[in-house]
């Protein structure tokens, strides 16, 4: 057999083995990934939404000073190396700077991918305050049946919270076949995550999970007796002032969120979450968050290994990240790409990026740009301050 005839019998049998992997139901997902290969910060309008609802719009009132900062070109030239798409600063609670490129603006609708978590986190403390979960030991077994039995009945809600489940699930990105993938553009993330099998010591290390995040969406889904946007537009959407509906795309028509990733909205409402960290969990004075919740949520679970740099984890909490900047402790939600929302109490501050791109790089388990979105915006707040 020539060589052309090797190649093209292996073609053949490469194609052959694909067909049969696609044609278990369960891989059906590969189709998708295969077709939209990178995802996308539009990639709501691939996959079925539910809508969380508004309620009575408070929209940002004007720094004096609003949109007065002239962004030097080096800001611009890094805004433009990983594709930004919105910046905005919020000082005070007013507007004080924003900037749109690429076609959004300000109404404009894109992913959160994993700032979606910090959500998530959020809402474990809301149903914590209506009684719905007793407290954030509690085993998740007292909500999911499967986790009754063996190792993973050890399993708690704060090990979910803090990413040390210690279960199987596979964070890979690059990988077509993993658990990320398929709950990406798979149609059954329940089954996905329910799944799972112990195969750590929970509570000693932290792994970046987003099966862990998912599974407390099912938690809060079942104590609730609500879906997850519904239960998110009741106790915070509608509560801090949205001026817009969002949307948190589903794993199949009338299915579950994607709570791991995919709370669609604009950098102006994303700003709000942010806001409601330098509120204490109030709004208006109307308690959202429980405190103590909230101060264990922007607390680093330091007690915990982290696993990549075998040092204590003292840069996240229950969801959300915490990283110590120039002397600001600075809470934040992030999300693949180089979506964030920082929060810096010292200067009653928040922060939003959106984008396409963030760096590969990291300092200290943060991407690199984490510093610079901090450094331009703590600039543009003290160029403001003194004109």
């Amino acid at each position: 057999m020539s060589w052309k005839q090797r190649i093209k019998t292996a073609a053949y049998i490469a194609i052959a083995l694909l067909a049969i992997y696609l044609a278990i139901p369960d891989n059906h997902y590969i189709v998708k990934a295969l077709i939209y290969r990178q995802v996308n910060i539009d990639d709501y309008r691939l996959f079925e939404n539910r809508t969380v609802k508004k309620g009575n719009a408070e929209p940002w009132r004007l720094a004096k000073t609003y949109n007065s900062h002239t962004p030097s070109s080096e800001q611009l030239a890094y805004f433009d190396e990983y594709k930004t798409v919105a910046y905005l600063v919020i000082k005070d609670t007013a507007l004080l700077y924003e900037a749109y490129w690429d076609g959004y603006g300000q109404q404009s609708v894109s992913n959160s991918f994993s700032m979606a978590k910090s959500i998530v986190g959020l809402l474990v403390g809301c149903a914590i305050q209506d009684g719905f979960i007793k407290n954030v030991n509690e085993p998740i077994g007292n909500y999911l049946p499967e986790f009754n039995d063996g190792d993973k009945a050890r399993v708690t809600i704060k090990h979910l919270l803090t990413m040390s489940s210690g279960l199987s699930w596979d964070e890979a990105y690059s990988s077509l076949f993993s658990l990320t993938t398929k709950g990406y553009y798979g149609k059954n993330l329940p089954k996905l995550v329910l799944s799972q099998t112990a195969i750590k010591e929970p509570g000693t290390l932290f792994e970046y999970r987003s099966g862990d995040t998912q599974l407390l969406s099912l938690i809060v889904e079942k104590a609730s007796g609500k879906t997850l946007s519904d239960y998110a537009s009741e106790k915070i959407w509608s509560k801090i002032g949205a001026e817009h509906d969002a949307l948190w795309c589903l794993d199949r028509e009338n299915g579950v969120e994607k709570a791991f990733c995919c709370f669609n909205s604009n950098a102006r409402d994303f700003a709000r979450l942010g806001q409601l960290i330098l509120n204490g969990g109030t709004w208006n004075g109307s308690r959202i968050i429980p405190q103590e919740y909230l101060d264990e949520s922007t607390t680093a679970a330091d007690y915990l290994t982290d696993t990549e740099t075998g040092k204590p984890c003292n840069f996240y909490g229950y969801q959300w990240w915490i990283i110590n900047y120039e002397g600001h402790k600075i809470v934040y939600a992030r999300g693949l790409l180089g979506q964030y929302i920082f929060a810096i109490p010292h200067l009653n501050a928040v922060i939003v990026r959106l984008g396409h791109n963030r760096s590969n790089n990291k300092i200290d388990g943060h991407p690199e740009d984490v510093h610079k979105y901090l450094k331009y915006g703590i600039d543009i707040i003290t160029s403001t301050q003194q004109e």
